[in-house]
């Protein structure tokens, strides 16, 4: 398993859209990703590095592996 540490949340959102997330929109600092056939949104914050148990939930929730997310960076 890989770590999750300095990785901003510009990052990770370009990880999350090569698989196939799609940017909705944006609110305030937070950036909404959806996926068709997911019921779940992903929240990723625009910070310039995202604490890891904030990102280890977001790829949770998108179903990627921690390993997987991390060979996409």
């Amino acid at each position: 398993m890989g770590k999750l540490a300095n990785i901003s949340g510009k990052d990770a959102a370009k990880a999350f859209q090569k698989v196939g997330w799609r940017v909705r929109g944006q609110v305030g600092s937070h950036l909404i990703l959806t996926r068709e056939g997911i019921r779940a949104n992903l929240t990723v914050p625009q910070h310039p590095e995202l604490a890891p148990g904030t990102l280890r939930a977001l790829i949770r929730i998108s179903g990627l592996t921690v390993d997987e997310f991390l060979n996409l960076l």
